[in-house]
């Protein structure tokens, strides 16, 4: 890896993750000793306990974690993952109490699709994705391969789950696409499996989900059309398949039967169902609570009096039965963060922002605090005022938006701020004046005056987006940074205006208006070019360098004063550089990318210190905390990590 040979890098280390993956079909587990949950986040695997919400992490993938099982005892947990084209997809074996890894099977290509532990731990089943399309039966105790074959004939559609028989080592069911529903079982003697085909009559379903009833006699599947199939394990034949009218909508995507019998439907508009198999047709019968997402994992704890739910949206509910009483358990992007920032001076607390909300977030246990939603628009960007009054947040709408951080309530709206969404955003110092960076390559400023933003000025040098703004602390300047391969350092300096002062819907304003010169100058003090979109920049603390990076996969060290390029190193063998954040004692300064790799470097030295890996999706912006110890980055998978950084320090 770049900047990494030579030895010496060392790990950073993971304090806490805001996320859950909810689109891995089954991915919320209740570990059976009932006092932990387990779920897939990016690369990792998040083991947190129900009470003090304290997490573990198990790291061992190189891919987004695709599924997850755990051993009926809890002894064991399996997990698999996505690979790129051509490449093994491991399944990692782990020792749940030891959190560590038992076995590494490697035998599918692309992606695990899904797995499943035989009831008495013997054997462990894994079913390979629509590029590798087999089935393999695993050895638990030995980690080989037992046999394995095509989990769908030519005729049939992709597989795309499996379950396994609750008494019988030797069977399990794999359901798919286009009628693909197949009873299997295992010749031990033989090392060989063999399917049969489930009698389904006139119906082409495609399964997504099932779910094997205690005594074995049937299983339920739950399809894409809105039914849930029952049929018997012994004989194949369907025996039902209800509602036969009204049925749920976007599919029926999770199926949990409980201890009375009853049996719980998750769908895929987010409606959860509590009713009993038989009176399905008698919908008035059923109980129904609806959720933020689609229901992909429903599992029960606390001795079958709870169920967790966990749906696509990134949303986990707790659900208490048999009234389904729910709460919200936990809440997270469930799309591309785009951005993180930290307000002022304080460390307990940091804002991210994404698609349709701005979130807050309390640093030392990860839970959300605020949530500001603008339904159907993009949040690229945003920043709090220094004196802690607003947050300041930038839309592809146009539009600048101002809300009061403690009650998330809009306060004010720059319309029409930039043509092509506003990607950029900073605040001065003095909290006077707002700096905006556009989708069409405009750097505005904007003065705070009478709860309303006037444009001071506009800068028109860029010719493309611009992808990040930074202030200078100590002196009135700006810098500016374009995908169009210029990076430029503004003068900012207001000659004739002072004592302007901002406080939530009220400020007063003195004006001094010296002779024979303008008010503000607003004009390109240094401009820098390179054959690179820059996607970030930022001052060193003495603020005499400027550090950039981009697409070339290099950072560049330029000098303030002359525009001169100092040092270059590079940043990373295959993968675009999106962020980049200085130590507040200038002494390191960390990046994030497509690679989603964290790397740490000293900035003296030029060398990488630390990496830290585990995002699944390419890191949109890392941010270090004012008192120098955290280190926040975030993916484009929703992924909110809390790493500690390894040079505190205020400087």
């Amino acid at each position: 890896m770049a900047g990494e040979r030579g030895g010496g890098t060392k790990q950073l280390k993971l304090e806490g993750a805001s996320g859950f993956n909810g689109k891995v079909p089954s991915g919320l587990i209740a570990h059976p000793g009932g006092e932990h949950i387990v779920f897939p986040l990016g690369c990792i695997i998040v083991i947190q306990e129900l009470g003090s919400g304290k997490q573990n992490f198990l790291h061992g993938h190189s891919n987004s974690v695709s599924c997850l099982c755990c051993s009926r005892s809890g002894y064991l947990l399996a997990s698999g993952q996505l690979t790129r084209m051509g490449f093994k997809a491991d399944i990692i074996l782990w020792k749940f109490s030891e959190q560590k890894i038992h076995f590494r099977l490697s035998l599918h290509k692309v992606k695990v699709q899904s797995i499943a532990f035989s009831p008495n731990e013997l054997y462990l089943v894994s079913l390979g994705g629509q590029d590798d399309g087999s089935v393999v039966v695993w050895d638990v105790e030995h980690g080989e391969a037992v046999c394995g074959c095509e989990a769908s004939a030519c005729i049939a559609g992709q597989a795309l789950t499996l379950c396994y028989s609750n008494h019988n080592d030797d069977t399990f069911i794999v359901g798919g696409m286009s009628g693909n529903l197949c009873v299997w079982e295992l010749d031990r003697n033989n090392r060989k499996i063999h399917p049969t085909n489930c009698k389904l009559g006139q119906l082409k379903r495609s399964i997504c989900c099932l779910e094997v009833e205690k005594t074995d006699e049937y299983f339920y599947c739950g399809t894409s059309s809105g039914d849930v199939l029952c049929v018997n394990l012994k004989t194949h034949h369907l025996i039902s398949c209800n509602p036969s009218k009204k049925k749920f909508s976007q599919g029926v995507t999770a199926l949990q039967l409980l201890p009375d019998g009853e049996l719980c439907i998750g769908a895929g508009d987010g409606t959860l169902v509590v009713c009993h198999p038989l009176k399905m047709k008698r919908q008035h019968l059923c109980r129904t609570i609806m959720m933020e997402g689609s229901v992909q994992s429903v599992v029960m704890c606390n001795k079958g009096k709870r169920l967790m739910v966990g749906t696509a949206a990134g949303y986990m509910y707790q659900v208490e039965l048999p009234n389904l009483e729910f709460k919200l358990f936990s809440s997270c992007h469930g799309n591309p963060v785009n951005d993180i920032a930290f307000p002022g001076a304080t460390r307990e607390l940091f804002g991210t922002c994404s698609l349709g909300s701005v979130r807050v977030w309390y640093l030392a246990s990860g839970r959300e605090v605020l949530r500001i939603t603008i339904p159907n628009m993009t949040c690229h960007a945003l920043t709090f005022a220094p004196d802690g009054h607003f947050i300041a947040t930038a839309w592809d709408d146009g539009k600048i938006r101002l809300f009061l951080p403690e009650s998330g309530r809009l306060s004010l709206v720059v319309h029409d701020a930039h043509g092509m969404g506003v990607t950029a955003i900073a605040i001065t110092a003095d909290c006077q004046r707002i700096v905006s960076g556009g989708g069409e390559g405009q750097v505005r400023v904007w003065t705070l005056l009478r709860n309303q933003a006037t444009l001071a000025h506009a800068m028109k040098q860029h010719k493309s987006t611009v992808s990040s703004i930074r202030l200078a602390a100590s002196k009135n300047e700006g810098v500016s940074a374009s995908t169009d391969g210029s990076c430029i350092i503004w003068d900012l300096e207001i000659l004739g205006i002072c004592e302007i002062v901002f406080h939530q819907f009220s400020c007063s304003v003195a004006f001094h208006h010296p002779s024979g010169s303008d008010l503000e100058r607003y004009v390109c003090k240094q401009m820098v070019m390179s054959n690179t979109l820059f996607k970030c920049v930022c001052y060193n603390r003495e603020e005499f360098h400027i550090i950039t990076s981009g697409t070339d996969r290099k950072i560049g060290f330029w000098e303030v004063h002359d525009g001169s390029l100092i040092r270059e190193l590079k940043a990373s063998d295959n993968g675009v550089i999106n962020g980049m954040a200085m130590n507040p004692s200038g002494s390191h300064f960390a990046t994030g990318g497509d690679d989603r790799i964290i790397r740490v470097w000293a900035y003296n030295e030029g060398k990488v210190t630390h990496i830290g890996e585990g995002h699944g999706g390419a890191v949109a912006q890392v941010c270090i905390s004012p008192d120098g110890e955290h280190l926040i980055s975030v993916s484009t998978d929703g992924a909110i990590f809390h790493w500690r950084f390894p040079f505190p320090g205020m400087g």
